[in-house]
C-alpha cells in the first residue's frame, strides 16, 4: 500500500465528476473510486435542456462523458472499484474495496441515488424482462408496442415523451390528481398524441410469465380495478440514496441521506458528502456539480488545517 491520498472519492457521477476536476486542479493527490462506469444516473437520462451552456439541450451520456474526460485532463486517476469497508486510525481513513486496501486523508461521498420500486407482485421477478428504470437503456426495444410510465416528476414525463420515439403509445400512471412535473413539460406530454394519462391510478401487480404482459391497476378514489395490456414498464418513482454502508459511521436523516453542513462537512470530521445522496432540497446535475466543487474546497482546507 502506497502512500496516503489526500482525498478519495467515492462514485463518479456529476458530483463525484466535479470534486475530482477541482481537487485534482487543485493539486491534491486524488483518486475516485466507481464500482460500475462513470456518468451515475445522469448518463441514463436521455436529454437533458437545463444544464447551463448547452442550447438545445444535450444528451446526459455525452454531457458526464465530458466531465470525465475534463477530470482525466487535470490529471484525476479513476478506478473501477466497489468500497466495503471505512475504518480512521491516527488521523488517516483505509478504505477496504474489492480490488485494495486504500488510505487517504479525506473522504467525498458522491455514491447518489437509485430509483425507488413499486414493492409489489411480478416487479422483481420481471425485472429486466418488461420492467425497466432507464427509458434511455431499453427504450429502443419497444418499438411498435405499448409501456407504461409509473410517476409524476419530471423524469417521468420527461422519460414518457422520449419513450414515443418507439412506443406505438406511451401509458403515464399517477397515483394523484396533478403532477409535480414542471408546468411546460406536462403540456409537452399532453400535445403528444402517443401519451395516455391515467390520474388517481396505482399499479397493484405487475403481470406476465417471462416478460410482462399487463399491469393491474387501481383508481384509488373510486376503487375501480382494471388491466391495462403493455410489453414495458419504466419506474420514476423516487429515489434511495446509496447509504448503507454509511449507516452506523455517518449521521443520516430519516430517509436514509447523509446530513451536512454548509460546507458539505458530515458528521466524521474529513469526510464529506456531496450530489444526490446528502439531504438537500434539489436534486439536479446542476447541483450535484457545484456540491462536488463545494466538497472538494473544503476537503482542501481540512487538509491545510491539519496539515
Amino acid at each position: 500500500m502506497g502512500a496516503a491520498y489526500d482525498t478519495v472519492i467515492i462514485g463518479a457521477g456529476a458530483a463525484g465528476l466535479t470534486a475530482g476536476i477541482y481537487a485534482s486542479r487543485a493539486n491534491m493527490h486524488t483518486v475516485l473510486l466507481e464500482k460500475l462506469v462513470p456518468g451515475g444516473q445522469a448518463a441514463l437520462t436521455a436529454f437533458v435542456e437545463n444544464f447551463p451552456a448547452f442550447p438545445g439541450g444535450i444528451s446526459g451520456f455525452e454531457l458526464m462523458e465530458r466531465m470525465r474526460k475534463q477530470a482525466s485532463e487535470f490529471g484525476l486517476e479513476i478506478k473501477t472499484a466497489e468500497v466495503t469497508s471505512i475504518t480512521k486510525t491516527d488521523g488517516l481513513f483505509t478504505l477496504g474495496t474489492n480490488v485494495e486496501e486504500l488510505t487517504t486523508k479525506t473522504i467525498i461521498v458522491c455514491t447518489g441515488v437509485r430509483p425507488r420500486k413499486l414493492g409489489v407482485p411480478g416487479e422483481n421477478e420481471l425485472f429486466g424482462r418488461g420492467v425497466s428504470t432507464c427509458a434511455t437503456c431499453d427504450g429502443a426495444l419497444y418499438r411498435d408496442r405499448e409501456v407504461a410510465v409509473i410517476g409524476g416528476g419530471d423524469s417521468a414525463i420527461d422519460e414518457g415523451i422520449y419513450l414515443t420515439r418507439f412506443a406505438s403509445n406511451v401509458h403515464i400512471i399517477h397515483r394523484r390528481d396533478r403532477f409535480r412535473a414542471l408546468h411546460s413539460l406536462v403540456e409537452k406530454a399532453r400535445e403528444n398524441p402517443k401519451i395516455r394519462f391515467h390520474l388517481d391510478t396505482v399499479i397493484t401487480a405487475v403481470n406476465g410469465s417471462g416478460s410482462v404482459k399487463s399491469l393491474a391497476l387501481k383508481n384509488v378514489k373510486t376503487g375501480g380495478e382494471s388491466v391495462l395490456p403493455v410489453a414495458g414498464v419504466f419506474l420514476y418513482i423516487g429515489l434511495v440514496p446509496n447509504s448503507e454502508m454509511f449507516r452506523g459511521i455517518l449521521d443520516l436523516n430519516e430517509e436514509g441521506f447523509i446530513t451536512v453542513d454548509r460546507t458539505l462537512a458530515t458528521s466524521v470530521p474529513g469526510i464529506f458528502a456531496a450530489g444526490d445522496v446528502r439531504d438537500t432540497p434539489l436534486r439536479q446535475i446542476i447541483t450535484a456539480a457545484g456540491d462536488g466543487a463545494v466538497a472538494a474546497y473544503s476537503a482542501g482546507k481540512y487538509l491545510e488545517k491539519i496539515g
